[in-house]
């Protein structure tokens, strides 16, 4: 399968769909994105979403998103979702050089990408890119914990 990795620039009902189909793989809990959501994360200048196509197809997804702090340039790779089908040929890891290039460049002092325990293969890839795992404890607080007060 020869994958071609590029920067998604227009929301589509292509990429509307790509979503409909990647996201429930990746995530239980996400919400189905319709056009005007895409075009908001597309628009967003600290975003930058890639799109791995296996031939016409998009198979995979990924969205750099880098921010200015007073410590530097910081970079994150989040969602990374590649379909189930199309797994096993690369994907992600040609979607995750591309999104470490366009950070290089951008001069990012760091990226950093989460992933949970129990995505083995997910997690034996990114060490096998290069990245370290981090002792640091994620704190979060979900939408009930905003709403509070």
């Amino acid at each position: 399968m020869k994958i071609g990795i590029e920067t998604a620039r227009q929301a589509d009902q292509e990429l509307v769909d790509a979503f409909g189909r990647l996201l429930p793989q990746l995530s239980s809990t996400a919400t189905p994105l319709d056009v005007e959501a895409v075009r908001r994360i597309l628009e967003c200048d600290a975003n930058t979403v890639l799109v791995a196509r296996g031939g016409r197809a998009i198979v995979g997804t990924l969205s750099l998103v880098m921010f200015p702090v007073p410590s530097g340039l910081r970079a994150r790779i989040e969602d990374v979702v590649v379909d189930e089908a199309a797994r096993g040929h690369g994907v992600a890891g040609l979607l995750i050089e591309e999104a470490l290039r366009i950070a290089r460049e951008a001069g990012a002092r760091t990226v950093d990408l989460t992933s949970r325990p129990d995505r083995a293969a997910a997690n034996r890839l990114y060490e096998r890119l290069g990245f370290a795992v981090r002792e640091s404890t994620v704190y979060r607080i979900d939408r009930d914990g905003l709403n509070r007060g």
